[in-house]
């Protein structure tokens, strides 16, 4: 105990405090909760023995690990790659710690339209501005999968298709087959 304490303190001085003092200012936490936010993703990282000098990153297939931690009962395999994906803003292929921070700012503070943003963001997996059933339908599936197959009350086969359908009865005003930003925003705010 004494050596995860003795490098996670090593760690958080090698965080330089003008990198922590930058943090703060665009995100919505305090210097203290950065700190603590930081203990916290130092546990995780040397948990998984993934200390390497000055990089504390976690790549996509550590993210996987992890979040399979959270869901034992189901494969959360996919899902994880979609939030990987929404967390690696700058798409390097890894989350830092800054990475982190800045989506958790969004999620635990951020006004409705950020986390609004964000979400649209998670599901429109390609990146080109809209949600097609497709890209909802991978999600939905994704979701089922990660819940696993032992819920109660058990679900039908075509549960995440009839929820696609539903999300888009309700979303796609204009009938074009797609969901856009301004659509996902005016009818979540509904």
């Amino acid at each position: 105990a004494d050596t995860v304490e003795d490098e996670m303190e090593m760690a958080t001085v090698r965080h330089r405090p003008e990198a922590l003092e930058l943090l703060e200012a665009q995100s919505k936490f305090t210097k203290k909760e950065l700190q603590i936010l930081y203990r916290v993703w130092m546990l995780f990282i040397s948990c998984l023995s993934l200390f390497s000098g000055f990089f504390f990153v976690v790549n996509e297939e550590t993210f996987k690990e992890i979040y399979s931690q959270f869901f034992p009962q189901g494969d959360s395999t996919t899902y994880a790659h979609f939030l990987f994906n929404a967390f690696d803003t700058d798409h390097n292929g890894s989350v830092s710690f800054e990475d982190f921070v800045m989506g958790l700012s969004i999620l635990l503070r951020g006004t409705v339209q950020e986390k609004l943003n964000w979400a649209f963001n998670l599901y429109d997996i390609n990146k080109d501005g809209y949600i097609t059933k497709e890209e909802m339908l991978d999600i939905m599936k994704a979701i089922y999968d990660m819940m696993g197959k032992c819920t109660y009350p058990v679900l039908k086969e075509d549960a995440p298709r009839q929820h696609v359908e539903t999300f888009f009865q309700k979303m796609d005003k204009n009938k074009d087959g797609v969901v856009t930003i301004d659509e996902f925003i005016e009818s979540c705010q509904k």
